[in-house]
């Protein structure tokens, strides 16, 4: 079992040892840093997050028993007046945790932020077309895919397509329900 708990300075180190490569940047947060990921990226990512109004929540994921960090994940683009959000910066860090369910959980905690206690109407996600296991946690979880952003983002000589992905909280509330 997964806990989420506010992304802090100290989680600073782990995140940049998970995040490796160029590659997994670009997959892990889109073209929002440069490669490869420090310290002063990560001030300014959390500067205005987390608090009150904020527009953006950053999650550190850590295993409820141990309080291990096992990943990372954030809700941002929140729009109170729309009642939509954006789910992004999904990671499982921890090697020994993939294959375990824990993308799941991490969706499901973070869909509970935005339609219970943030009263969301809308969360939407991207994803590149070639990550099928995310891909599937997502439907699993009850998003649906929108459309394909073909040739999204480049990475080297090769176009990356990106499913634009949504779920809307009467979709959530049924699949949540559903024993």
């Amino acid at each position: 079992m997964i806990k989420l708990r506010y992304f802090e300075p100290a989680d600073f180190k782990q995140l940049i040892d998970w995040v490796d490569t160029a590659e997994l940047m670009l997959q892990w947060a889109g073209p929002s840093f440069v490669f490869p990921l420090n310290k002063f990226q990560l001030e300014e990512y959390l500067k205005e997050a987390n608090g009150k109004n904020s527009s953006s929540y950053i999650y550190s994921v850590v295993d409820a028993d141990s309080g291990k960090l096992l990943g990372h994940i954030s809700l941002a683009r929140i729009d109170r007046n729309n009642r939509s959000a954006r789910i992004g910066r999904v990671l499982i860090g921890d090697p020994g945790a993939k294959g375990k369910g824990l993308c799941s959980q991490m969706m499901q905690q973070v869909l509970k932020v935005a339609f219970e206690e943030l009263k969301l109407h809308r969360v939407t996600l991207g994803v590149f077309d070639f990550n099928g296991p995310a891909i599937a946690c997502y439907e699993k979880t009850g998003f649906k895919k929108e459309g394909l952003m073909r040739d999204h983002q480049k990475f080297g000589e090769d176009y990356w397509s990106l499913w634009e992905m949504a779920i809307l909280e009467d979709e959530w509330r049924e699949k949540k329900d559903k024993p």
